[in-house]
């Protein structure tokens, strides 16, 4: 297994192989995020370290909804999950994703041959932007420049990726049930909630 470390912002380490865990989201739905005390990845963080880190990382995109909520419509969350859907089976097997008012949390396993992390969501990303900022009749950023992503390191955080990923319309208060959201999936044989 070869592993890539890169680094713009945010810290990525890349494997040939592996299950993921992936959000980005919509270009200026958190002002400021840079400056934000708790967020600074440290590469020797435990489970429940990334976990509480990401939980504020993600109450600041819930806080900010409203803000920038494109993907609230039909037509642009359907373009989302069709960029989705078209590595699935080609570049990785798809688990499960959300795509909420303002950014989308995928989780996958690489298949072999993969073109890599970076260039899967390079692929996703830049499809569905042209996409739906043809639908919106804009030009310009549509997705901020880079996603968070998470190498999925044992089955017990494969088990919560997976759970918080299905639950996130739920904890940000847009339905009662997962399965109510509409842009939720997940691969039948996963939906042990």
């Amino acid at each position: 297994m070869k592993d890539i470390i890169k680094r713009r912002h945010l810290p990525h380490l890349y494997f040939n192989e592996g299950r993921y865990f992936i959000t980005y989201r919509l270009a200026g739905t958190i002002p400021g995020l840079k400056n934000l005390r708790g967020l600074k990845y440290q590469k020797d963080w435990s489970f429940e370290e990334f976990k509480e880190a990401f939980e504020k990382y993600d109450h600041l995109l819930h806080k900010n909804i409203q803000r920038n909520n494109d993907l609230k419509d039909d037509v642009l969350a359907g373009i989302c999950i069709d960029s989705i859907m078209y590595p699935n089976e080609k570049d990785y097997n798809l688990i499960c994703y959300c795509v909420m008012p303002n950014h989308v949390h995928i989780v996958f396993e690489l298949l072999q041959g993969n073109r890599g992390i970076s260039k899967i969501m390079q692929g996703v990303k830049r499809a569905s932007s042209r996409k739906c900022n043809k639908s919106l009749d804009k030009e310009g950023k549509f997705w901020q420049d880079e996603s968070y992503d998470r190498f999925i390191r044992d089955d017990r955080e494969y088990y919560y990726t997976i759970r918080y990923v299905l639950k996130n319309p739920v904890k940000a208060g847009l339905v009662k049930d997962w399965q109510s959201w509409p842009y939720t999936y997940c691969a039948p044989g996963y939906e042990f909630l």
